[in-house]
């Protein structure tokens, strides 16, 4: 067959799959999808590549299987008439379909359809039959909710999952109207305390709340609080978890523990001098030492364990309170606690065993017998990872029920990461969800300009279709509880993610959609449910249909200082921004306004051989760039003293005046919301994460530059909290905890 044939077969087949041929960059260049990125995809997807005739196929097989079936897997609608395709034989087998929608409440709903009356959409002929396409409508207002729809034609009996969804994402009252407020955004793992275990932790995050409350902010917004190995240097990413469904346990405060308090053994072991001397000093260390923390929290967790285990067999109203959190939670509970058990118990065994990718092959089937086997012989090591998720799962509820009552109407902001790590428990457990063969990075961009390779893979769009996206609904239920706002790290995933062929880079990529408009309904659904506010984290190369779309959903846009530039590559003024936005300083992977100011990100980068010194320079001029188109925007909006300097070269640091002024231009635009990076309150100069290092540099390891006792009472530290009030006051952004309660 002639080459051109072949690949035109190959185009189309990757235009049905939703591989975009072509894309623009942050730097407007063009780029083309080569044929090799998109045969590579296509293969990832599950097709066969090999000559046009197998692709043909291929993709045929995939159709006629969506044609045997009666109804689609799922059905995600809005509130007024929901529209069900049906597949169905022809001649017709009965010219009456009879309907009956369970909604979730158990109440039910009765149609009977006359298929005859229906117009055909579209007609096929599958394993010699002839099948028409037809559609039924299941006349609104419908219920918001997962509902299941059964449906009976003559003999043949099908059903689907329809998910019924609001147009808008939840949003409080008191922020219609052109309402404004602010937040602080803080690295639960780098707060520093005089009691903490060297680690930020639950009780730390409440007398943050206290002193944040009193300041006037109306969030706390956290570091993704996801499970993750706790492992130094390449396990310790809050955005590449273990688990994106359940918690690090490092953020219990043990010594909350109700079992730890009433446990003799616990309580002597914890007064030990080498027990405090070694607490003492992870307190002291300049940097998160992960393995070190966890290491002394789960010596002391299993200890309390060991003492919650009696009330557990004795069934007392708190153990029966475990025992239904257990269930409730269900098998992704138990996966995650079976993961953590064998990876524990293999290890103590192994040392050299790190990834379940090398446990014994009968471990890495979590549905296999020997892993069942596992379950019931190790249940108390399954049990304890069980418990810990209900510590935290307590603590955490507290802390919020805690700034709510502190007068913070939003309380703590939670943040979804894109990724997960392919070497974790949720590829072990759901790794169907997961196309191999590809990773997922972004195209060239102004901090990356040979791109970036986030070394995960993308997820399996058809297998969650085939679930009626109950597991994506998890991810978003459960990053989200006990909080009154969520951050969607790379909310473009849900239009469009860059897929990486394995075999090749981050520049030779393609841009693959999803299925955008059903997962954004489901994503508004379980804000409205749960009561909280949605932030996308539109940055990079985004499509203005995206943006588009997002407004209409009412999500909020996320905006950095230092991406916001007119067409002529001038910084934005205050009044150019959004409403429906949030504003902040900067990211954990950008640098800090002090960073910036200083070039202490280039440095950073040079240090650690991540730039060869050509690109080092160019980016020092770019930078030097910058720097001026900063002032002078700050200049123009007004918002430095008479006199300043207007030449960036004669400012070498980053003045009270000038940190003054990038805090004061981000309050007075009118966002929605604000958020101040902590280290950006402190005019600290290191960011938490130098993208493309690991071991070069210490990422998410920063710990806060102020402890919590010393927000209070340092000068300097005082000075920033009252600069940063003064801009709230002045912008109105003040929280005065109005809103009331949810």
């Amino acid at each position: 067959m002639p080459f051109e044939a072949y690949e035109d077969s190959v185009q189309r087949a990757a235009g049905l799959c939703g591989i975009e041929r072509e894309f623009w960059d942050i730097f407007g260049h063009h780029h083309v999808t080569s044929l090799d990125t998109s045969k590579a995809i296509l293969a990832s997807l599950g097709l066969s590549c090999g000559t046009a005739e197998q692709l043909e196929q291929s993709w045929r097989e995939r159709q006629c299987g969506e044609w045997r079936r009666m109804l689609p897997p799922v059905i995600v609608a809005g509130v007024h008439d929901a529209s069900v395709p049906i597949s169905v034989c022809c001649p017709i087998e009965a010219p009456s379909a009879i309907a009956e929608l369970h909604f979730e409440d158990g109440s039910e709903r009765r149609f009977e359809f006359d298929l005859t009356a229906l117009p055909v959409e579209a007609t096929e002929t599958v394993d010699g039959a002839a099948l028409v396409r037809r559609s039924i409508t299941i006349a609104g207002p419908l219920p918001l909710g997962y509902h299941v729809l059964h449906l009976a034609v003559g003999t043949r009996q099908a059903k689907m999952r329809l998910i019924v969804a609001p147009d808008r994402a939840y949003r409080p009252a008191a922020m219609q109207g052109g309402a404004k407020t602010a937040g602080l955004c803080i690295s639960l793992y780098g707060l520093r305390s005089s009691r903490n275990w060297g680690c930020g932790d639950t009780t730390d995050l409440r007398a943050m709340i206290d002193w944040a409350a009193e300041l006037g902010v109306a969030y706390l917004a956290l570091n993704p609080l996801h499970a993750i190995h706790n492992r130094r240097p390449y396990n310790t990413s809050p955005y590449l978890p273990n688990s994106i469904f359940f918690r690090n346990l490092l953020y219990i405060d043990v010594e909350a523990v109700e079992d730890f308090q009433c446990s003799r053994r616990a309580r002597a072991a914890w007064n030990t001098g080498e027990t405090q001397r070694e607490a003492e000093a992870l307190r002291q260390s300049p940097h998160v030492e992960y393995e070190r923390v966890a290491a002394l929290k789960l010596r002391f967790l299993k200890l309390a364990f060991c003492q919650f285990l009696r009330e557990y067999h004795q069934r007392t109203p708190r153990a029966q309170a475990f025992r239904n959190y257990v269930a409730a939670e269900g098998d992704l509970l138990l996966r995650f606690a079976t993961y953590c058990a064998l990876d524990e118990s293999i290890h103590s065994r192994q040392p050299d065993v790190w990834l379940w990718t090398q446990w014994p092959a009968e471990y890495q089937d979590p549905a296999s017998e020997a892993t069942r086997r596992f379950q019931q012989k190790s249940w108390r090591r399954v049990l304890f990872y069980c418990y810990t998720q209900w510590l935290l799962d307590q603590q955490l509820e507290a802390a919020q029920q805690h700034a709510r009552a502190a007068g913070m109407p939003i309380g703590l902001y939670h943040d979804l990461a894109l990724a997960t790590d392919r070497f974790g428990s949720d590829l072990w457990a759901h790794r169907e969800f997961f196309a191999a063969g590809c990773r997922v990075g972004s195209p060239p961009d102004d901090f990356s300009p040979d791109g970036q390779d986030w070394a995960f893979p993308p997820p399996n769009t058809e297998r969650h279709r085939e679930d009626g996206y109950c597991l994506f609904a998890e991810t978003i239920r459960r990053t989200a509880r006990h909080g009154g706002a969520l951050r969607i790290d790379h909310v473009m995933r849900f239009f469009r993610l860059y897929w990486i062929p394995d075999a090749t880079d981050a520049a030779n990529g393609a841009y693959v959609r999803d299925r955008a408009d059903d997962l954004i309904r489901i994503l508004a659904l379980e804000s409205v449910r749960h009561k909280f506010l949605v932030i996308g984290e539109d940055l990079g190369t985004v499509e203005p249909y995206i943006r588009e779309t997002l407004e209409r959903f009412g999500i909020y846009s996320y905006r950095v200082f230092f991406f916001e530039h007119t067409h002529d590559g001038q910084f934005r003024l205050p009044h150019e921004y959004p409403q429906q936005a949030l504003v902040c300083t900067a990211t954990h992977d950008l640098p800090t306004v002090a960073g910036f100011w200083t070039g202490r990100d280039i440095e950073a980068r040079r240090e650690a051989d991540l730039v060869a010194e050509g690109a080092y320079q160019q980016q020092w001029r770019s930078r030097t760039a910058q720097k001026q188109k900063m002032l002078d925007v700050l200049h123009r909006a007004g918002l430095l003293p008479p006199g300043y300097a207007t030449d960036a070269t004669d400012i070498a640091d980053l003045t009270p005046e000038l940190h003054q002024a990038v805090i004061g231009f981000l309050a007075i635009t009118p966002a929605a919301l604000l958020v101040v990076n902590q280290e950006d309150l402190t005019r600290e100069p290191h960011q938490q994460n130098l993208p493309g290092s690991t071991w070069q540099y210490p990422n998410w390891g920063r710990k806060m530059r102020f402890t919590l006792e010393e927000l209070r009472g340092n000068p300097e530290a005082v000075g920033c909290t009252r600069m940063l009030r003064h801009w709230l006051e002045r912008s109105g952004r003040i929280s005065s905890g109005v809103w009331g309660s949810r």
